[in-house]
């Protein structure tokens, strides 16, 4: 028998029915799930903790801060856009990147300091 499976069916119908309709609706679920995956990559991350610190960067500059090509990081620019965590305004012939309000709570949220372990 497994070890993350019940052995015995029994439900709590009524504690598990409060939950459940607790629960939020699946749309704003899956646009925080775009949100999170957006995040999950490790180019995307280092942008955004860049624009963190940065405030406002061009693609240039976040290109060389992180190291990679203009055209990889415009492509992440793009994704993290597409999930609502990075907005973008004109300047001239420069587009400035910032975060969004909704990737500064999501970043802020997903990246506690890591806590270095007691040595035993």
């Amino acid at each position: 028998m497994s070890n993350d499976r019940c052995e015995l069916l029994c439900i709590d119908f009524d504690h598990a029915e409060s939950l459940r309709a607790a629960l939020p609706e699946a749309d704003p679920l899956d646009r925080q799930a775009t949100r999170l995956r957006a995040l999950g990559d490790p180019t995307r991350l280092r942008i955004a903790h860049a624009l963190l610190v940065g405030t406002e960067l061009c693609v240039c500059d976040l290109a060389w801060i992180v190291g990679s090509s203009q055209g990889l990081v415009s492509h992440h620019l793009r994704q993290l856009r597409a999930a609502g965590l990075v907005a973008s305004r004109r300047d001239g012939k420069l587009v400035m990147y910032r975060l969004a309000p909704s990737g500064e709570q999501l970043l802020s949220a997903t990246t506690a300091p890591e806590v270095e372990a007691d040595p035993v």
